[in-house]
Parts: structure tokens; sequence; C-alpha cells
């Protein structure tokens, strides 16, 4: 059973630097290696552990294997005037979910709406950056993700593991204010978000995980199965799987991500009945683009969202001390703590990053320094 513990806290520039560092030591360009860098410590600005710095030593294993490739550009399979199809050749997703993004933007910009087909890509990471790059032109989005060689997730009445977390997620840009973006697995919790619930960070819901014997818990351990000391956790070789959310609902949703993000794109779903080993890992990602300008060339579509959420918040709390908040508030709130206080990380996700750090040959300096945020015993 993971229990959690004290965090430490990081602050952002020594992360910035330290993760630079660790991802040029496996091949990464100094431009990838700071992209790259910036998206996962964003992903922790907001609360998003499970997509943050704690994926570092499983991109580095990625990389070494030959899973993950550095530094790719995408390669277009197919267009016409608002379609492309991509190939992300392995490559690091958050340098091929940009260059998928650029390539939707212009389209919607240019015809008014667009669609990106991706496939093959490395972990996407966290989609509602893709979402807020998009808002960034005016430009509404919608993005489906599936995880092609990933089976976490039971189905709604199984044990056995048949899908991925499959995230969904949609935003709108606001004039002079943040987007509001939604982002979410359609499992009941991120596999990322297991993995920092077994390293000593934050519990899982109860339900989160379902075990072989059909009985519902919180224990992350069951889906990474017994860990050797020489190796980090690996979800593939438990006995237990994933949860989806909202019961048949959510599992409605992560099946229809198995068909838009992977057999649509081309990218393919996360498994097939004829398979015999599993297959090589990767994200397809189906995005719908809509340039804001084609649909209101005024401010009317700017006016609505702002009297709806004026609305949608006027409504009395269900608790006495209560807020009612609209999708991405509490992500934009934590940001900006976070900037101030550092990233909280448990020791035992820190020491993950400085072990592998180490043994890839960083700075010695830098791992050097990387020890001091340790609390002493």
């Amino acid at each position: 059973m993971a229990f959690q513990e004290t965090p430490v806290f990081i602050p952002v520039d020594f992360m910035q630097e330290f993760l630079q560092e660790s991802f040029a030591q496996v091949g990464c360009s100094l431009e990838e290696s700071e992209r790259v860098t910036r998206r996962l410590i964003g992903a922790n600005l907001r609360g998003h552990e499970s997509h943050g710095v704690a994926r570092m030593p499983r991109y580095v294993e990625w990389v070494q294997k030959g899973t993950l490739i550095p530094n790719q550009k995408i390669r277009l399979i197919q267009e016409n005037e608002v379609l492309s199809i991509l190939d992300g050749g392995h490559g690091f997703g958050q340098s091929i979910g940009e260059q998928t993004i650029q390539q939707g933007v212009e389209k919607a910009l240019k015809h008014g709406v667009s669609v990106t087909a991706l496939r093959n890509s490395g972990h996407l990471g966290r989609i509602g950056d893709w979402a807020e790059l998009a808002a960034e032109s005016k430009v509404a989005s919608l993005h489906m993700v599936n995880v092609r060689g990933s089976l976490l997730v039971a189905p709604f009445g199984g044990v056995d593991r048949r899908g991925s977390t499959s995230p969904f997620c949609c935003g709108i840009p606001r004039p002079d204010e943040p987007p509001v973006i939604l982002d979410f697995a359609t499992s009941l919790v991120a596999e990322g978000k297991a993995l920092v619930a077994l390293r000593g960070g934050t519990p899982l819901p109860e339900g989160a995980i379902i075990g072989p014997d059909g009985k519902l818990g919180n224990d992350p351990l069951p889906l990474y199965g017994e860990i050797p000391e020489d190796r980090y956790p690996d979800p593939n070789v438990g006995p237990g799987a994933l949860t989806g959310f909202g019961l048949h609902k959510g599992a409605g949703l992560n099946f229809f991500m198995e068909m838009f993000a992977g057999a649509l794109t081309g990218s393919g779903t996360s498994a097939g009945i004829q398979d015999t080993s599993l297959r090589r890992f990767c994200n397809g990602m189906l995005s719908v683009y809509f340039s804001l300008d084609y649909f209101h060339s005024d401010d009317w579509f700017a006016q609505e969202v702002r009297n709806y959420i004026d609305f949608y918040k006027d409504s009395r709390p269900a608790e006495p001390d209560g807020e009612v908040l609209i999708p991405g508030e509490v992500e934009l709130r934590l940001m900006k703590e976070r900037m101030n206080t550092g990233l909280p990380l448990s020791q035992t996700s820190w020491k993950d990053l400085t072990q592998k750090a180490e043994k890839i040959g960083v700075d010695r300096k830098l791992v050097d320094q990387a020890g001091n945020f340790f609390i002493p015993n």
C-alpha cells in the first residue's frame, strides 16, 4: 500500500535547468530540451503531476530503448484545404504536438475550420497545452487522444485491460483573460496519477483500481506488480487495471477515443484480438479547430461566454464555504501559488529524477544541488 510522503518543494528555475540538461544528455536539441521541460513543468504548476516532471525517468528509458526518438519533425501524409493527416515519427509529443497544432490553426485561420489527424506521436503530455496553444490565435478546439500499445483500463463490467486512459480536451479563447480549458482522462484517473500515488504523492480516490478478482480499491500497486529495486515502475505488468470514470458513460467515451484517435487517424487502437504481443507505444490525436473570426466577426461570442460564466458561477454553493468554479479555474490558481512556492514532489519521486539524472551523466554540480532539497531523516 502506498503512503503519502511529506513533499519537497523544487524551485521552478532549478527544475527547468535540471530537466533541460537531462533531456540534452539523451540527445534532444537545446530547443527540444527546453520545450519538453517547459511543458512538463507547466503540468506540475497546474496541479497535473501525472503529466509533469515525474515523467522524465520514463522518457529517458524510452529514448534508450528506441521507443521515443528525439528531434523529430511531423511528416505530412495527406491534406486538403481543411484536413492534415500527419505522422509524428515517434518523436517527443511536446514537439510533435506543437507542430500539429500549428498546422491545424493555420488552416482554421484561413478556412474557418480544420481537422488534424495525428498518428505515431510520442507521449503528448498534458493535452490542455494544445487547446491553450490554439486559443492564443483565437481558435477554439477539441482534442481526442488514445494510446496505442497501452492496456491499462478495464471496460465497464469487466476486469481485464482493454483500453488506455484516452484523454479528451476542449478549449475556448477569451479576450484579455486565460482560455477556458477542460482536460481529463476517460479513466477515473490518469496512469500518471497512479504513479504519483505509488511514489508517495497524493493518494488515489477509492475505486480507481480494479483487481483481477473484480474488487475495487485505491492501492496503485496492483497496476504495477512487484517492483525490483533496479526497475522503474512499469504499469504494463501488474495484475490490476484502472477503472473508467462515470461507470458506463466514461467507459463509452473511452471506447470512442479509440475509434476517433486510434482507428480513424490511422495510429491504431490500443490493441486487437489478433495481437500476440504489445503494440508499439504511441499517441494518436484527432483535433478539430474553429476560428472565432469566421463564426463571429464582432465580439458577440466573447460577451455570450462572459455572460454565461457569470450566470454559472452565480449558483449557490452546495457547501457553506464552497465556490462554483469553471473548468480550469483551480489550475490557474495553483499555477500562481506554485510559481512562488516551487513544485511539490514526494521524496521518492524526486529521488527517481535525481538518480536517473546521475545515471545519464547530468552535470555533477546540478546533481549535488538537487540533493540539497531532500528533507533530512
